[in-house]
């Protein structure tokens, strides 16, 4: 899918304008007590003229056919380019969660590391860092997750190819 750099972009906003819109595809995980797993993905970024984007991810378990049978994860928040090159992003999370990631844009290709995560004793996960890296490749969106917790030294936990769809 043909894609154009809005007209009324803020500045800050032109080293992240190739993420803007919805990416759909599948993806794969892997994690010491769940095994392997395969996971579809949604992820849209949008603008609305502020010097931000903002971020929506929804995984989904699916059937034999592809299509989405119920909401597995969900985080939302915003990616905030500094004209240095450099990225600050914020998420929250349903399961009541929320992190602070720091990173770098080189090209087409956005590095993140964990700054601060913050949760409550009842969260379903002792999370405590991550790193992910974003890039467009063939015009697909590429992305990975590496996870730590308490228990489980960093290591690689999710990964999906997806497709622009909007």
């Amino acid at each position: 899918m043909a894609f154009e750099i809005p007209t009324h972009l803020s500045p800050n906003l032109l080293g992240v304008a190739w993420l803007i819109g919805r990416w759909e595809g599948s993806g794969h995980g892997q994690w010491p007590d769940t095994g392997e797993f395969t996971y579809g993905c949604q992820i849209d970024f949008a603008e609305n003229g502020g010097n931000y984007l903002h971020y929506l991810m929804q995984t989904f378990e699916l059937a034999e056919d592809g299509t989405a049978v119920k909401p597995l994860g969900m985080e939302t928040g915003f990616w905030r380019p500094q004209a240095d090159g450099a990225i600050e992003v914020s998420l929250a999370h349903p399961d009541g969660y929320a992190e602070l990631w720091e990173g770098t844009m080189t090209g087409a290709k956005i590095e993140l590391r964990t700054d601060a995560v913050v949760r409550p004793v009842s969260s379903a996960v002792e999370y405590t860092g991550g790193h992910r890296l974003y890039g467009n490749v063939e015009s697909d969106l590429l992305w990975t997750f590496d996870r730590a917790t308490t228990d489980v030294e960093l290591q690689p936990y999710l990964w999906a190819r997806l497709q622009r769809v909007a």
